[in-house]
């Protein structure tokens, strides 16, 4: 990864000087299965709304600063009061929220890794320290007691469910005991929440939780990385907090026009996760077929799998396929991991022959 130069370190604030910007490994490819994109184009007649509503809006106003249509929207979808919801700039932007509003020096942030890498690189930024508790080496499970035995002596906590990269999801008594444990906030990332059900979200335990935090976003299920929108649920008092930190007009308005479409038309996107999950599990049982392959079982749209010679299979398969996928094996826990998103099924063809030739030719 990229470093700061020696001139720019003696410049920055010193807890910024070790730095490494966030690298996701992109190349340009034909088929591109690395970033757990929705590879699904948005439904004909979504996309004709979405269109609609981008050529209706003017650009020489600013943003609602509070995303108030697309806000009620959201309340609506969640059966929550608009004054339970905050939009943001992507996911991202309110992970990094979320520690610059309540992390610091004097706080500390839980992590349960493998996870989602980004959630420790915000808390360098926000100079939270972290504490980590694992998981079990061999499930990916979490190792429960452990969670809460760390949560109790943490101000902030942050699980992924599904997890990424590992897949699996956290069960809401879980979540429940958490909430009780944890002296500060809960935050469950459920940016994969739609492969696994509404059924399996902490969102329902809101009303019982103060102190959780339910974290979404539209890039996955709904199709629309491009347009960075995502959103937490939460009690006003969070939201409050959330909304004073954010950056003025982070939410573009052609973000917040394609968003409110989308979302109006969420049930239109059904049969597009439906087809996904069910790619999901046929490529599960095509990849468990093969005794050289370990692959995890996924409550999201993508596969963890380890096999013999990850790394060189993964440059093989971008160099001579034009097949993009995720190298995880340099994670510790992860050695000889690939991440391998779920795409259309030809994509799927394409990238299982790929994997079956590669592996019988580095055996």
């Amino acid at each position: 990864m990229a470093r700061l130069s020696d001139r720019v370190r003696a410049l920055v604030q010193p807890h910024l000087a070790d730095i490494e910007p966030y690298d996701p490994s992109f190349t340009p490819c034909r088929i591109n299965l690395s970033a757990n994109e929705n590879t699904y184009p948005v439904p004909d007649g979504v996309r004709e709304r979405v269109d609609a509503a981008l050529a209706s809006t003017p650009l020489n106003r600013y943003p609602d600063p509070m995303s108030h249509a697309l806000r009620a929207e959201i309340a609506a979808r969640h059966g929550v009061a608009p004054a339970c919801v905050c939009v943001g700039n992507g996911g991202d932007e309110l992970l990094y929220n979320y520690l610059l509003a309540f992390g610091g020096r004097a706080s500390q942030l839980l992590v349960c890794p493998p996870c989602f890498s980004e959630y420790e690189f915000f808390a360098s930024l926000a100079q939270t320290p972290v504490r980590r508790a694992g998981r079990d080496p061999r499930t990916f499970e979490l190792d429960e007691e452990a969670v809460l035995a760390s949560a109790h002596w943490s101000k902030l906590t942050v699980v992924t469910s599904p997890n990424n990269p590992t897949g699996g999801l956290v069960p809401l008594s879980f979540v429940e005991r958490l909430c009780h444990v944890c002296r500060g906030l809960v935050m469950v990332d459920e940016a994969y929440i739609e492969f696994a059900g509404e059924d399996a979200s902490a969102a329902q335990l809101l009303d019982r939780h103060p102190n959780l935090v339910v974290l979404r976003t539209l890039s996955k299920a709904f199709g629309a990385a491009g347009i960075r929108c995502g959103y937490v649920l939460a009690a006003p008092d969070v939201i409050e907090a959330f909304a004073a930190v954010r950056q003025i007009y982070s939410v573009n308005v052609l973000s917040q026009a394609a968003a409110l479409a989308l979302v109006e038309s969420r049930a239109e996107f059904a049969p597009v996760v439906e087809r996904i999950v069910a790619e999901r599990e046929r490529m599960f049982a095509a990849l468990s077929a093969d005794p050289r392959v370990k692959v995890w079982p996924s409550r999201a749209n993508f596969l963890l799998v380890r096999m013999p010679m990850a790394s060189r299979i993964r440059e093989r398969l971008r160099d001579e396929y034009s097949m993009l996928v995720r190298d995880f094996s340099y994670a510790p826990g992860l050695e000889g991991c690939l991440r391998i998103t779920v795409g259309t099924p030809e994509e799927n063809d394409e990238v299982l022959a790929a994997l079956s030739a590669l592996l019988d030719e580095e055996a």
